[in-house]
């Protein structure tokens, strides 16, 4: 892909200056050098590993233990390799600032997370908005700017599962219009991954894309119940993150104790018992529920919207009788898609969903 040579030609500037960075392991040895000023990181215990991180990656913060682990969980995800972070928000900021420059147009769905949003404020290119799942307004805008220059780098953003809306992405017609405009995709499967594709691999793997897809993020505090995130792609991909990600090279690295729960917590979601649970409820709660929803039939997270004054009673009713559900206001969403966002799960009982939709629809 020429996004990837783009970048590798980045990194060999770098290697010629002798600017290169590069991820190290400084195990065994005296330390001089982490952040571990009181020892309380200090853990030898090859297992279960240390609970806290005593520097960056390209400090301390790094290990063959969490190397390995990192591997392992980008084996799971069927991809070349992957490079973990602290949490999503983190991995879309690394991402949208040091991949696009100037030289580059990144079009992104206009209901992305926030953190698409300033990641791409931090870096040099032009972006533009696209209408939520619509393939063929992306198309519009893209095939005019091919028009006017064949040889921008694209990059197309979205998100697999839409976090609030409960709304799916088209993902196979809009890698479509990516492959015939050369663009490339980047999909955040932050609420996606774990519920969808073989052992939950996500919904890219569901559509079997993951060859056509150019990067992947997967977010472990949803699904998996755990923290963190990885960003799946190839080596090249990897490398530059390293060298030119400043949310990675700036910040304490994630713990050997928390990347090792993610791999746990990848084996225990991939029991198909817990997703055909969630799936059942999903399915009861559609079945029963009178109220339109724009929310995709099999997606987890479902919305009501409606007149504002309105949610607001129903939020209040529902919070006065023991249940937890948001009332999501803008500026959060834009005006006039304000909703009571619901989340369903594997554990919720068919009597806690009867007894929420009943007030619900008082």
């Amino acid at each position: 892909m020429i996004v990837f040579a783009e970048l590798n030609k980045k990194i060999q500037e770098r290697k010629l200056k002798g600017t290169e960075r590069s991820l190290s392991s400084f195990e065994g040895m005296i330390d001089f050098m982490s952040n571990d000023f009181l020892g309380l990181a200090q853990n030898d215990d090859p297992v279960s590993g240390r609970s806290a991180s005593t520097g960056s990656r390209l400090m301390t913060g790094n290990s063959k233990l969490l190397e390995r682990t990192e591997s392992e969980i980008a084996s799971f995800f069927n991809s070349e390799c992957g490079l973990l972070f602290n949490s999503g928000y983190l991995a879309n900021l690394a991402l949208f600032s040091c991949i696009p420059d100037r030289n580059s147009l990144v079009y992104y769905d206009k209901e992305i997370h926030a953190s698409v949003r300033d990641g791409l404020k931090m870096s040099d290119c032009k972006s533009i908005g696209f209408k939520h799942n619509d393939p063929e307004d992306l198309k519009r805008l893209i095939k005019k700017e091919r028009d006017s220059d064949k040889n921008k780098l694209i990059l197309v953003a979205v998100e697999a599962l839409y976090s609030m809306s409960g709304e799916i992405a088209p993902l196979e017609s809009i890698i479509e219009v990516c492959e015939e405009f050369r663009a490339y995709l980047i999909v955040d499967e932050a609420h996606s991954a774990g519920v969808y594709g073989s052992q939950g691999r996500g919904l890219v793997d569901e559509l079997n894309l993951s060859t056509r897809v150019a990067i992947r993020l997967i977010t472990f505090g949803k699904a998996y119940g755990a923290h963190g995130a990885i960003v799946l792609s190839n080596h090249v991909l990897r490398h530059y993150l390293i060298n030119f990600g400043r949310p990675l090279i700036y910040t304490t690295s994630i713990s050997e104790k928390e990347a090792l729960r993610i791999l746990s917590a990848l084996q225990k979601a991939g029991d198909s018992a817990l997703r055909e649970a969630l799936a059942n409820n999903i399915f009861l709660f559609r079945s029963l529920i009178q109220e339109e929803t724009v929310s995709d039939r099999n997606s987890p997270i479902q919305v009501l919207r409606g007149p504002v004054k309105e949610l607001k009673v129903k939020a209040r009713a529902l919070s006065e009788n023991n249940i937890a559900a948001k009332l999501i206001l803008e500026p959060t969403v834009p005006k006039e898609k304000e909703c009571i966002r619901l989340v369903i799960h594997s554990f919720n009982s068919e009597q806690e969903i009867k007894k929420m939709l009943s007030i619900l629809e008082k």
